[in-house]
């Protein structure tokens, strides 16, 4: 079998009901070009992978990679699209917010010119967000803004979801890809090791009309993890720098409820302090299974099975700050960087036993 021309990844998750219609309008505005769909579906309750492949039991143009136990759209797309021969590649939503009328241009130009990458940008001229409040557009324009700053491109619009390139773009920068979140346009344009030629093509970001949105205040967080491992060149692994972030917001939970409990409610100082501990690391738990082991969160039972479990790394962690903080102190009487050694070495201990013990173990 030939290879198309051009492969559209699709992410989906929960989206049965929107992909007749992506099929349908990508077939309309790409008559005269080979092209395939690729719908990566992270298991999907709603049986979108069931019915995506019901579909290409009759149509070869449309297939279906269903991955079980992983979530995310950078790493969706990425897996999309190595799993795909053809020479141009694209990534769009499948809420019906990408304009596919956009793709046959953005093809044309990708094979007509020396462009790597054509955006679909709501930011030039032609483009807009359609009926965003004035709050969320002066969001996107300041992450915009921070974006391109940190990471060193110069992208109109590095928070598109929409998108064309050459295949090669991705395998060059693949070595250097983050894969965090939902801005892989940022994390390829960031990790290419060469400056990539881009042209933007306007759009107007439209609403969505079935099923429910994916985006959330986590988004932000990850967004904000993409550019600080950008930033870190991956010296440091992303999940560690998460985890040690939560840690520290535990400091303040500590401070506040020890302060609460010893200061205003005139407790003894160990029982504030045995309250506060416990606070702290139920915090910390939480925090960390919503925003550092997000896609390996745990539910229901497994929440307090794991609670426990945390704890219990947590007391040895603990053990092993104050040895390692004593034993260094009595060697060289330095007691800040003594504290401060035990507190990193409890840390890296409560990160790698947590990531075995507490989350992959339950």
């Amino acid at each position: 079998m030939v290879a198309s021309d051009l492969s559209i990844i699709v992410p989906t998750l929960n989206e049965r009901d929107n992909i007749a219609d992506i099929i349908s309008a990508v077939a309309t505005v790409l008559p005269h070009i080979s092209w395939e769909i690729i719908f990566v579906d992270d298991n999907s309750p709603d049986g979108t992978a069931t019915f995506v492949r019901e579909i290409a039991k009759v149509d070869p143009r449309i297939r279906c990679v269903q991955r079980v136990g992983r979530r995310g759209l950078s790493s969706a797309c990425v897996e999309g699209i190595l799993s795909t021969a053809s020479p141009y590649v694209a990534i769009m939503d499948a809420d019906g917010q990408h304009n596919e009328s956009c793709l046959s241009q953005m093809y044309e130009i990708l094979n007509t010119t020396k462009a790597d990458i054509v955006v679909g940008s709501r930011y030039v001229e032609g483009g807009s967000v359609h009926n965003w409040d004035s709050a969320r557009i002066a969001m996107s324009q300041f992450a915009t803004r921070i974006a391109n700053w940190t990471v060193g491109t110069r992208l109109t619009d590095p928070m598109s979801g929409f998108f064309m390139m050459r295949r090669e773009v991705l395998h060059d920068a693949l070595p250097r890809l983050s894969a965090i979140g939902f801005k892989i346009l940022l994390d390829i344009c960031s990790s290419s090791p060469r400056v990539l030629q881009v042209v933007d093509v306007p759009y107007q970001f439209g609403l969505r009309t079935k099923g429910e949105s994916k985006l959330d205040s986590l988004v932000l967080w990850e967004f904000f993890l993409l550019l600080i491992d950008k930033s870190l060149g991956h010296r440091v692994p992303i999940r560690f720098v998460s985890f040690a972030l939560v840690g520290g917001s535990g400091v303040f939970v500590h401070a506040a409820v020890l302060a609460l409990l010893f200061k205003f409610l005139n407790t003894s100082f160990i029982v504030g302090e045995i309250g506060a501990a416990m606070t702290a690391i139920t915090s910390n738990f939480l925090l960390n299974n919503a925003l550092t082991y997000r896609d390996q969160r745990l539910k229901g039972v497994g929440i307090f099975f794991g609670w426990l479990k945390f704890n219990l790394v947590c007391a040895m962690g603990a053990v092993a700050n104050v040895g390692i903080a004593n034993w260094l102190f009595v060697q060289n009487s330095m007691w800040l960087v003594s504290a401060l050694v035990g507190i990193a070495v409890g840390v890296v201990w409560n990160y790698a036993v947590s990531s075995v013990f507490t989350w992959r173990g339950a």
